[in-house]
């Protein structure tokens, strides 16, 4: 009798495990970077391995100040010569997926300081546009030479044409929605202001088998449709320079709810002082070079500004993005906000609005707000349209953010 045999490791063992070990040893050798002798692997990189290696070290082999790299040695670093950095940056482009590319762009800007290198033309067409590179344009953006502001501008509106892409569409459905099913009725005046489907699912207890019809004892139907403005909606956005993510986005998702013509949205920045850009809402692109990242923080002062744009507090909704750092008094802030939370505006605190999570934000401030029923988390943009859903349908926001986030 024969017997099946299974082949084994064992079976093969020179090629296949040769092949195993070698790739091993040369990932290990990209990820500890310098010689294959000093890290130990032995394993040298050759074609595009070595020029990925090279990409690599120049960012991550050197330290401001003169630190140490990788490998325990002191990296070339990008050199400070705008051609040279715009050479690297090609370089990343291809080798590495956009998505590691913009993760690299971000860690030189912030080790490298490539901040001032960024204010050549050259440098932004060379880049990988993303929400972050945005907001160091914005940080930039009254240093901005001429010849470098339409780069930059160019570089803005990419990022917001690729956001509205994203995130336009659903916004919309999601608020939409939530807009019809809160303008719904219990008695509606005219039949065809009845939604049937669901007036004969709230009555099939009723349903006469004898005469094959049901008989509702309640008419559910819809508010008469019309284009009259259903909520206010009041962005207040924190532009101190730890919020640029959230800045973008923010400015994206007004210029989308702006576009809604049953919502009435104005938008906010503040630091020390509120500037209002709702007539800029209309082009994103603008509002956001309307913006000035950085400074100091004066939430109680925006809050003011905002309570003077309410004029029918149960119709509305207001959005404060903040990490929660106040300079300016925080009694009058807690106190302007308890008056409106009274008054019927539903508020809401969102201590980030980027994809990174919760950034560090003020627990004092954030704990006292919670015990006066306004919920304070972080949300991510693809969050944001059902949240506005359900800010809509005033519904218990805090509960839904233990579910949703």
């Amino acid at each position: 009798m024969t017997h099946a045999h299974t082949p084994t490791p064992h079976d093969h063992p020179a090629a296949p495990q040769a092949v195993v070990d070698e790739e091993r040893l040369r990932r290990w050798r990209l990820v500890l970077g310098g010689d294959g002798g000093s890290d130990g692997t032995g394993c040298s990189l050759s074609g595009d391995d070595a020029r990925m290696d090279a990409a690599l070290e120049k960012l991550y082999g050197a330290r401001p100040g003169g630190g140490r790299g990788r490998s325990g040695e002191r990296g070339a670093g990008l050199g400070n010569s705008a051609p040279s950095v715009a050479r690297w940056l090609g370089d990343i482009r291809a080798y590495f997926p956009s998505t590691v590319v913009q993760v690299m762009q971000k860690d030189a800007i912030e080790r490298l300081d490539l901040t001032r290198l960024l204010l050549e033309p050259e440098m932004l067409d060379a880049v990988e546009p993303d929400v972050h590179l945005v907001g160091t344009l914005l940080s930039l953006n009254r240093v901005l030479p001429d010849k470098a502001r339409e780069s930059a501008r160019a570089v803005v509106r990419k990022v917001v044409e690729d956001l509205e892409r994203r995130l336009a569409q659903r916004t919309r459905s999601a608020v939409g929605g939530a807009l019809d099913r809160s303008a719904r009725t219990l008695r509606p005046r005219r039949p065809a202001e009845v939604d049937w489907n669901r007036t004969i699912r709230a009555n099939l207890r009723n349903y006469l088998p004898e005469h094959r019809t049901v008989v509702p004892e309640r008419l559910i139907g819809y508010a008469r449709r019309q284009q009259a403005v259903r909520r206010d909606v009041i962005l207040a956005i924190d532009q101190s320079g730890s919020m640029a993510a959230s800045v973008v986005y923010a400015g994206v998702f007004g210029a989308v709810l702006a576009s809604m013509r049953t919502l009435r949205t104005s938008l906010v920045v503040f630091d020390t002082s509120v500037v209002d850009l709702t007539d800029q809402l209309h082009d994103p692109v603008e509002l956001l070079f309307g913006t000035q990242l950085g400074g100091g923080t004066d939430i109680n002062r925006a809050v003011a500004y905002c309570q003077g744009l309410v004029t029918r507090p149960a119709d509305t909704i207001m959005v404060l993005i903040s990490d929660l750092y106040e300079g300016g008094v925080r009694a009058e802030l807690l106190k302007r906000v308890a008056a409106l939370t009274s008054a019927g505006v539903q508020v809401v605190v969102l201590l980030a609005l980027s994809d990174e999570g919760a950034p560090a934000y003020d627990h004092d401030n954030a704990a006292a707000l919670a015990a006066m029923g306004v919920p304070a988390f972080a949300c991510t943009p693809d969050a944001f349209p059902d949240l506005m859903a359900a800010a809509v349908e005033r519904r218990d926001l805090k509960e839904w953010a233990e579910r949703a986030l």
